[in-house]
């Protein structure tokens, strides 16, 4: 049952109560509500666009960030209000490396979201690298210098794009998508928290992961201003309310804001992966894989990045505040999905790739390498580029879709794979969620892939249900990570069908093709 949160409105006689989770993901916004013996109450979503001016650019308008918020929101609310519910918390969960530029006094966006796909720094970061500045970066911050990161993102708006001479520096934020949405809810212009907090921060390259605190040497090498970076705040804790001129709907305001994590980590969390060695993946727009390694910061292994997992603050317990994370990331994977829908018109909606890829026993030989904004970990190669290899007379739309499916599933192998040798160990099991997880034939064959268990969740939305968990953590509606861990639900286990050595065999073409499809963008 409901704990008193400290400092919360009261609930009233008979109220149910939930907590909601606003989820600002690279294709939607979501607002999500769970009941108190965590379960899904109820659902918002937006489609969200992306613009593509130059090749390699992937921009984001951050007012319809804002103004998909509110509409869920206000739908959301709507609903739950008229249902008898009272919302005890919100939580915040956000694409992470995408930065938005914002003048505080007046509230107004300064220029485009420069997404996390974004590759129009590629050369800054080679530049980087060729200065020797790689190892002091991977040392301090667990991560690569390479455009999907914050920093010189934040510096071409600087430099570039203009803001550098025409901003008020004094009035200047340059943020993460948690800071731009909770700076709004909380008053923006009229008083707004400027907090991000370590999970997001950690995929900057501004944030010193062994320290916990934004870095001023690392701002000087890229020419970021630290005064106009958020403050950092634990992922778990409150962080302001919701106020009345933010435009959020009556029924939330003076809710208090009590949790902010980037995507994968409050997907992490959101699959009760609270034990060191747990992982999850989540196929969303890329696919990215996770594991918890627990409460001390390793050096950043070959091919993979290490985050911050979370911060819970004084809101920890008996468990360790802070978890560290070793992480993998591939760039495109349900954005595949959509190629396939509004690029070639091969489907006319996403939930067709299953049954159409499904109409056939095998790609026919046919490969598919998403590479259309480089290549993530473990190769890290910027100038990869998209391929379709092995195509045959008798090939058609569902070789293309299987092909397609199964690229989904050897990236994340791609992953796996390198975590097992930094682990010493191979993947024992897998948490899988997203929203390409409902796809039956796409975890089969990721259990055939690592030779393990894939478990999918009865709620695959663990994003938004890590963001709504670690803000009922914080204002007492759930006790404890043992209490949190209770709550997960399977819904059903995929475990591999075929020997390891045909796995294998697959695997391998997958390789030839991924070399096919590298250095293309360098000419």
């Amino acid at each position: 049952m409901l704990r008193g949160a400290p400092g919360a409105e009261p609930l009233g006689s008979g109220a149910v109560a939930c907590v909601v989770a606003v989820d600002a993901g690279t294709s939607g916004v979501r607002a999500l509500a769970l009941d108190e013996i965590g379960a899904v109450a109820d659902v918002a979503y937006r489609e969200l666009s992306s613009s593509y001016p130059r090749p390699g650019w992937v921009e984001q308008d951050p007012a319809r960030i804002w103004a998909l918020t509110l509409e869920t929101l206000g739908e959301l609310a709507g609903r739950l209000e008229a249902a008898g519910h009272r919302v005890a918390a919100v939580g915040i969960t956000n694409q992470r490396e995408t930065t938005v530029a914002w003048e505080r006094r007046h509230g107004r966006p300064l220029a485009p979201a420069i997404v996390w796909q974004d590759r129009r720094t590629a050369g800054r970061c080679q530049a980087l690298r060729e200065a020797g500045h790689l190892a002091r970066v991977r040392a301090r911050t667990g991560l690569v210098l390479d455009p999907y990161f914050s920093a010189t993102k934040m510096a071409w708006l600087l430099d570039e794009g203009g803001l550098g001479a025409g901003a008020d520096r004094a009035s200047l934020a340059l943020g993460t998508v948690d800071s731009w949405l909770v700076w709004n809810l909380t008053g923006g212009p009229a008083g707004g928290v400027l907090a991000t907090d370590p999970t997001n921060a950690s995929r900057t390259l501004l944030y010193d992961i062994v320290a916990r605190s934004w870095s001023a040497e690392l701002a000087e090498l890229f020419g970021v201003p630290i005064d106009a970076l958020a403050e950092v705040r634990p992922t778990a804790g409150r962080v302001g309310r919701v106020e009345p001129g933010s435009g959020a709907p009556g029924w939330l305001v003076g809710v208090p804001i009590s949790a902010m994590a980037g995507d994968q980590q409050a997907a992490l969390f959101g699959q009760a992966c609270f034990e060191p060695g747990m992982v999850k993946v989540t196929y969303g727009t890329g696919s990215f894989a996770l594991t918890n390694l627990g409460p001390r910061c390793p050096a950043p292994p070959e091919g993979l990045l290490v985050s911050v997992g979370w911060d819970l603050g004084e809101h920890a317990g008996r468990s360790e505040p802070v978890a560290y994370a070793l992480e993998g990331s591939t760039f495109v994977s349900g954005a595949a999905i959509q190629w396939l829908r509004d690029g070639l018109g091969l489907i006319a909606r996403a939930e067709e790739l299953e049954p159409l890829a499904a109409s056939v026993d095998d790609s026919g030989g046919v490969t598919v390498v998403p590479a259309f904004t480089g290549l993530g970990s473990p190769w890290w190669d910027a100038e990869a580029r998209g391929t379709i290899t092995g195509l045959t007379r008798g090939s058609g739309p569902a070789q293309l879709a299987r092909a397609v499916v199964e690229a989904m599933a050897f990236q994340v192998r791609d992953m796996t794979d390198a975590m097992g040798r930094v682990l010493g160990r191979p993947v024992s099991a897998l948490r899988a969620d997203g929203g390409a997880a409902v796809m039956d034939l796409l975890l089969q064959l990721q259990a055939d892939q690592v030779q393990a268990p894939v478990a999918r969740p009865v709620a695959v939305e663990s994003t938004a249900l890590g963001a709504a968990t670690l803000a009922g953590l914080a204002e007492g509606v759930w006790g404890s990570l043992e209490e949190l861990a209770g709550l997960w639900r399977l819904d059903r286990e995929f475990v591999p069908a075929v020997p390891a050595e045909l796995a294998d065999a697959a695997y391998a073409r997958w390789l030839a093709a991924l070399e096919r499809a590298r250095g293309w963008g360098g000419g």
